[in-house]
């Protein structure tokens, strides 16, 4: 038995469920490395695997889901990254014997790549290739691609595959509540994108659940002629009484398992909050069943109508930019929000400023992690009540990437044109150092979002 000949059989295909989930439920805590425990703990690893096994999986994922350099380096593990991925391999190996495949599982490295992310694309190429190799090294059948939500990111960990061996490809991506990723990629565009960079399976893994992901499953269906797979997640985790619990029961994956093979899925499988009950249950439902994916009608390319424009001119953004673009000398002054909530000191300055002619506010971001009035209002306060413009500092601090999103088109949509993108002043250094900072892209990835944002485009793309 081969991955090619499951591929291209008339029946539907299982994999197995969590390691995580099952490892915390065996005693090992949240604060270990998990992919470590293929070096210190083979027989809790070889259980695990015999335990999907015997719940009738037949595809079985290798325990490296994070071995790769940049997450084993916080474990000081960099060094091991071959073995650990090789012994992985083999334990998987072991316990599959003529019974099962192993995929070799390979995760995203959990930090960001260009153009939102300090780390180029070769550099992730390089980390995908060391743990690729290991996973060959250990005697993997194919490689399971999965829990990705940039597609720069999975397009690296795929031709990095592809050049180090030739078999198979399982390329899934995750999706939130709406059914697109966090960067705004809708699932027909994953798809279609997965299926070009020579995925041989394209799908779905973890996310909030197999409701979700059927609808996006279904989406995916209409815009690619390759295999489709699914791991959803036991649903979302609710916290009872100090511990993470997926909700899911065996029997409702069971269903929806059905569900997911009739919208097109040829392997289904779980990810986090599964256990080899929920495979059982699975196991059960896929009998009789058989893929019954359509092929895809090409009606239109979901990018097709949804093309970048070109931004408007620099002398017709602001009356800033005008003089820039002509040339002008230009004049600003910086000054700080108020610490409280009446900023009438603060706009009889600023007033002054205008009448000495300063072209320009600049207006900082809680420069030196002090706690002042927010940047967007402040600023809105002093173009509507003085009416000189504003330069707003906008830093990576205090937001993830969807609330940087949220604040841009708003501050657009007040009138505010010009931006300082700075990545920002870490919290240790003002009077509350035990605040916590975000940091989710730097400055450098916030100047490429919002260039993208000036041609029309979000982060996935998106019109």
């Amino acid at each position: 038995m081969d991955f090619l000949e499951l591929l291209h059989d008339d029946r539907p295909h299982l994999f197995d469920g969590a390691m995580g989930t099952l490892l915390y439920q065996r005693g090992v805590t949240i604060n270990r490395c998990y992919d470590e425990l293929n070096l210190t703990s083979p027989d809790l690893i070889r259980d695990v695997h015999r335990s999907y096994l015997r719940a009738g999986a037949e595809l079985l994922e290798t325990n490296t889901f994070g071995a790769n350099a940049a997450k084993l380096g916080e474990y000081g593990l960099a060094a091991q990254v071959r073995e650990i991925n090789a012994r992985g391999a083999a334990l998987a190996r072991e316990v599959a014997g003529e019974r099962a495949l192993v995929g070799g599982a390979i995760g995203p490295l959990g930090i960001r790549i260009e153009p939102y992310g300090p780390t180029s694309e070769p550099e992730a190429r390089f980390l995908f290739r060391q743990q690729a190799e290991g996973l060959l090294e250990g005697g993997v059948d194919f490689f399971v691609l999965e829990t990705f939500s940039d597609l720069a990111e999975i397009r690296q960990a795929l031709a990095a595959v592809r050049e180090v061996a030739p078999l198979p490809i399982v390329a899934q991506m995750t999706v939130q509540e709406d059914g697109a990723t966090s960067f705004g990629t809708e699932p027909a565009l994953l798809a279609a994108r997965l299926s070009e960079w020579g995925a041989d399976v394209v799908g779905l893994n973890c996310s909030v659940g197999p409701a979700v992901i059927l609808g996006a499953i279904e989406a995916m269906a209409r815009a690619t002629t390759r295999k489709l797979s699914a791991q959803p997640n036991a649903g979302l985790p609710r916290e009872i009484h100090g511990r993470k619990m997926y909700m899911a029961s065996p029997e409702y994956l069971g269903r929806f398992t059905q569900l997911l093979i009739r919208a097109g899925v040829k392997f289904v499988g779980g990810c986090c909050g599964t256990t080899p009950e929920h495979i059982r249950a699975m196991a059960d439902a896929l009998h009789a069943l058989a893929p019954r994916h359509v092929p895809a009608r090409v009606e239109a390319s979901p990018e097709a109508a949804v093309h970048a424009r070109a931004p408007l001119p620099l002398a017709a953004r602001s009356r800033w930019g005008s003089k820039l673009a002509a040339g002008e000398l230009v004049t600003t002054v910086e000054i700080v929000p108020p610490r409280g909530i009446t900023p009438d000191r603060m706009l009889a300055g600023v007033r002054l400023l205008k009448q000495a002619g300063v072209d320009c506010v600049n207006v900082p971001d809680g420069p030196r992690a002090q706690m002042r009035m927010g940047v967007l209002p402040t600023a809105t306060l002093i173009e509507q009540v003085v009416g000189i413009e504003t330069v707003v500092h906008y830093t990576c601090r205090d937001r993830n990437l969807l609330g940087m999103l949220s604040d841009l088109l708003g501050a657009h949509a007040l009138g505010l044109r010009n931006l300082l993108l700075i990545t920002g002043d870490p919290p240790r250094m003002g009077p509350y150092p035990e605040a916590t900072a975000v940091f989710d892209i730097d400055s450098i990835g916030l100047a490429n979002l919002v260039a993208r944002l000036t041609h029309g485009l979000d982060p996935g793309g998106n019109a």
